[in-house]
C-alpha cells in the first residue's frame, strides 16, 4: 500500500488524492470523456457508416489526416532530440530528451489508437505485418516501421520508468543500449515519415495537382523534422509553466537558450523546406491554378505556414524574443496539421462533390483520443522523473 500511496496517488491518501483531481481543467477533460468515449463505442458497435461522413468515394476522413499523419508528424520530436544529443553530442539539449521521446511515444500510440477508430476491420491490423508479407506494399513498410519504432520509443523511455520502480540493474541496461536504439529510431523515422508521404504517389488524379508531387515523400519527411522542433518548443514550454513543481530547483536548465536553438535549427529548415517546395511548384506547371480557390489556399500553406514562420524564427533567435518564438513554433505546428489535412483531406477527391466533411461523431472521437494522449502524458510526468532527476541515480539525464 506504501508503493501504491507513493507512486501512484503521489504520496496523498485516497480521499487526499480524489479531492486532488477537483480542478476546472479536469472537469473540462472529463466532460470530453463523457462524451467522447459513448461516442467511440458506437462507432465500433455501429460501423463506420453510422458514425462518420466517410463513403466508398472518400474512404480517409480527419481519423488519418489528423489523428495518424499529423500525430506521427509532430511526435518526430523524439527522433529528432535523440538524434541531437545522443548521435551529435550536443548536451545542453539532454534536459528536454525525455519529455520528446514521451510526446513521441505517446504520439504514437494515440495515432494507432486513432488508426483502430478508421479501420473497417480493426482486429484485421496484424495481418499484413504478420502474415500478408507485401514487400512491394508502402503500407507494408509504413505498418513495420510504425510497430517498431513505436517499441524502439518504449525502450528509450525505460530508463525513466525503471528509475520510478527503482530497477537499478534493468535501467543500467536500458542505458546502455541508448545509442543502439537511438541509430535504429532514426533508421525507421526517415523510412516511415517519407513512406506516410509515398503512399499518395498512388493518388495522381485524386489529388489536388497543387498537392501532388514525385517530392511528396521528401515533403513528409522534412515537414515532420520541423514538426517535431516545434513541437518540442511548444511542449518543454507548456510542461515548464504547468508542472513546475516537478522541476528540480537544483538541476538549472536554460529553456529560453534551448529555444532559441531549437528555433535556429527550424528557421534553416522551414527556410530550406519552402525552395523544395517552390521547386515541386514549378515542376508541376500548375500555373494556371494558381488563380483558383484552391490556388489560393495553396499559397495560404507554402507562404503563411512556411516562409513566413521560418524568417519569424529567423528574426526571434537572433534578437532574443522568445514569446515570438514560442508563437511561432505553434504556428508552425498547426501549419504541419493544415499541410497534412490539406493532402488527405481538403484537396484530395478535390473533384468529387458534395466533398467530404467530417461528422460531429468524427470530430469528438478526435478530441477523445487528443485528450486521452495529454491525460496520459500528465500521469506520467507528475510521477516519473521526466521534467527531473531522481535523486537515487547519479546522473539520470
Amino acid at each position: 500500500m506504501g508503493n501504491f500511496t507513493s507512486k501512484v496517488l503521489m504520496g496523498l491518501s485516497p480521499r487526499e488524492y480524489l479531492r486532488s483531481l477537483l480542478t476546472p481543467g479536469n472537469a473540462v477533460f472529463a466532460l470530453i470523456l463523457i462524451v467522447g468515449i459513448p461516442v467511440i463505442v458506437y462507432r465500433f458497435a455501429f460501423g463506420l457508416g453510422a458514425a462518420t461522413n466517410l463513403t466508398q468515394q472518400t474512404p480517409w476522413g480527419i481519423w488519418i489526416g489528423i489523428d495518424m499523419l499529423s500525430g506521427i508528424a509532430l511526435a518526430a520530436g523524439g527522433f529528432t532530440i535523440a538524434a541531437t544529443v545522443y548521435l551529435l553530442g550536443i548536451e545542453k539539449y539532454h534536459p528536454i530528451v525525455r519529455p520528446a521521446v514521451l510526446t513521441g511515444f505517446l504520439g504514437y500510440i494515440f495515432a494507432v489508437i486513432g488508426l483502430l477508430a478508421d479501420l473497417g476491420s480493426p482486429w484485421r491490423l496484424p495481418v499484413p505485418i504478420y502474415y500478408s508479407f507485401g514487400t512491394r506494399s508502402v503500407m507494408f513498410e509504413v505498418a513495420w516501421c510504425v510497430a517498431l519504432y513505436s517499441t524502439v520509443l518504449f525502450l528509450e523511455f525505460t530508463p525513466a520508468l525503471f528509475e520510478w520502480l527503482n530497477w537499478p540493474r534493468a535501467r543500467k541496461i536500458a542505458l546502455q543500449a541508448t545509442i543502439g536504439l537511438t541509430v535504429v529510431g532514426v533508421i525507421l523515422s526517415t523510412l516511415h515519415q517519407s513512406s506516410l508521404g509515398a503512399l499518395f504517389l498512388m493518388a495522381q488524379g485524386k489529388l489536388h495537382p497543387l498537392w501532388y508531387s514525385p517530392y511528396i515523400p521528401l515533403y513528409f519527411f522534412v515537414s515532420a523534422v520541423i514538426a517535431g522542433l516545434s513541437m518540442v518548443i511548444v511542449e518543454s514550454s507548456l510542461s515548464h509553466r504547468l508542472f513546475g513543481s516537478q522541476m528540480d530547483p537544483k538541476q538549472h536548465v536554460d529553456l529560453d537558450d534551448l529555444t532559441t536553438g531549437l528555433s535556429r535549427a527550424a528557421a534553416v529548415i522551414l527556410f530550406a523546406y519552402f525552395f523544395v517546395r517552390v521547386q515541386g511548384f514549378i515542376d508541376s506547371a500548375a500555373f494556371n491554378l494558381i488563380a483558383t480557390p484552391y490556388g489560393v489556399w495553396y499559397l495560404v500553406e507554402v507562404v503563411g505556414f512556411i516562409l513566413v514562420p521560418s524568417l519569424l524564427y529567423a528574426y526571434g533567435a537572433r534578437n532574443g524574443h522568445l514569446a515570438l518564438l514560442r508563437i511561432t513554433a505553434g504556428w508552425t505546428v498547426l501549419g504541419v496539421v493544415i499541410s497534412r489535412l490539406n493532402v488527405s483531406v481538403i484537396a484530395m477527391n478535390w473533384h468529387v462533390t458534395p466533398h467530404y466533411v467530417p461528422s460531429v461523431m468524427e470530430v469528438m472521437t478526435t478530441v477523445t483520443i487528443i485528450t486521452l494522449g495529454i491525460l496520459t502524458f500528465r500521469w506520467i510526468v507528475n510521477r516519473m522523473p521526466v521534467l527531473h532527476d531522481d535523486p537515487r541515480f547519479a546522473q539520470a539525464h
